[in-house]
């Protein structure tokens, strides 16, 4: 009986390690992987980020935008000004709510 269980036991435990070591083996497996270089695709696509980046800090907005660019902006921008009244528009619009007032409530 005590032989019996002893078996099954470790028949059990035998099962969860294996279980362990194959979850290991694949999560080792991605962390090696990641820490090879980057295929030639990936490498491109983040060095064009990268240099995105950059020039978008360099320019200190849009990059690449000419003085077409900017005309357009200022009539887009004094066209919504007259529509909505002025005001700031690049700064987003503060709400004030009141609460209403009750009348007594009758019984």
């Amino acid at each position: 009986m005590a032989l019996h269980a002893f078996l099954q036991l470790s028949s059990m435990l035998r099962s969860a390690a294996s279980l362990t070591l194959r979850r290991n083996i694949g999560l080792s497996a991605v962390v090696l992987n990641r820490a090879k270089e980057l295929d030639p695709v990936q490498k491109l696509f983040l060095d064009k980020i990268r240099d995105y980046n950059t020039k978008i800090k360099a320019s200190g907005g849009i990059v690449d935008a000419g003085p077409a660019y900017q005309k357009n902006m200022t009539e887009e921008v004094s066209k919504l000004e007259r529509l909505y009244g002025g005001g700031d528009l690049t700064k987003f619009p503060d709400f004030k709510f009141q609460d209403p007032k009750f009348d007594g409530v009758a019984k």
